[in-house]
């Protein structure tokens, strides 16, 4: 990852949605050269010289203090995940990246599996920073049922999957959504770990092979992924919208288990029980049953 060009295009991005009216600031002059607001006028917000804001906008954030990077992300109105990312960036330009290439592959304990093998009512997977799925339990594979088409073992990757597989935008009927919403958590992900080199080498695989994750990820876009709802089109048992909730394992740094659920007493659970049914058909028979 090229760190000084990822600070200057996110600034610049982010400089370019907040207009001076939603900044609080007259809008001078007719012809606005720029979209957004101008240089000087995040550093007259931030309360920094203009010469050392387009130094931070050139990419050198390594040398701001802490004081500096949040009255940029004030200026700048960054959400939450925002903010965050900024401060990613600045830590990993401090950073220096190890000489051994990539990064340790983080384990899934077996007593991890076990919780996993627990939920027996919700599809539930746990995941890290590249969209991995490292582990995942019976009713999780069953929802999942598209991204394990071959014997291939763990781990498969959901953005593979999705921008690369053509049957994804069946599975994922909300497909700009969910396509930003991948893009965001690799963006965020990119900003945490710039020297992982396996993700490194994803992006650079998805940027040459996907021209809709080449468009999204220019956008520099990134976002925190809790929880919500995700509609999924299943090939074997139709429509559903599941709640999901996403939670980091403290004790496995960058791992997340994330689980899926439906209120009971609406159709969404009633086709969860019968995803449930179908995995236990499918695993004891081989044979799919369909919804109808």
């Amino acid at each position: 990852m090229d760190s000084a060009n990822d600070i200057r295009e996110f600034l610049t991005s982010r400089r370019a949605k907040l207009t001076p009216q939603q900044a609080g600031l007259p809008a001078f002059g007719g012809n606005r050269r720029v979209p957004g607001l101008r240089r000087e006028e995040v550093a007259l917000l931030a309360g920094v010289s203009i010469d050392y804001y387009v130094r931070l906008e050139r990419g050198r954030l390594a040398g701001a203090s802490e004081e500096v990077l949040n009255a940029v992300a004030n200026a700048l109105q960054l959400d939450e995940a925002e903010r965050s990312h900024l401060y990613d960036l600045a830590a990993a330009q401090r950073t220096r990246p190890a000489r051994r290439a990539g990064k340790p592959r983080v384990s899934v304990p077996a007593s991890m599996q076990r919780i996993l093998d627990s939920m027996t009512d919700s599809p539930a997977f746990i995941r890290n920073g590249r969209l991995d799925i490292l582990a995942i339990n019976r009713l999780g594979r069953a929802l999942y049922a598209p991204l394990f088409t071959t014997a291939a073992p763990l781990p498969v990757n959901i953005a593979r999957f999705q921008f690369l597989d053509p049957t994804s935008r069946d599975f994922f009927p909300d497909w700009e959504a969910s396509l930003n919403t991948t893009v965001s958590l690799l963006r965020t992900e990119a900003g945490r770990a710039p020297h992982d080199t396996e993700l490194t080498s994803l992006i650079g695989e998805l940027v040459t092979r996907s021209d809709e994750f080449r468009i999204a990820w220019a956008k520099h876009n990134v976002r925190l992924h809790h929880t919500g709802r995700k509609p999924f089109h299943h090939p074997h048992v139709g429509d559903l919208v599941l709640d999901f909730d996403a939670l980091a394992l403290p004790a496995q740094p960058g791992l997340t288990l994330t689980a899926y659920s439906a209120e009971p007493g609406t159709p969404d659970h009633d086709a969860l029980r019968l995803l449930s049914n179908w995995a236990a058909t499918r695993d004891s028979q081989r044979e799919p049953i369909s919804r109808d």
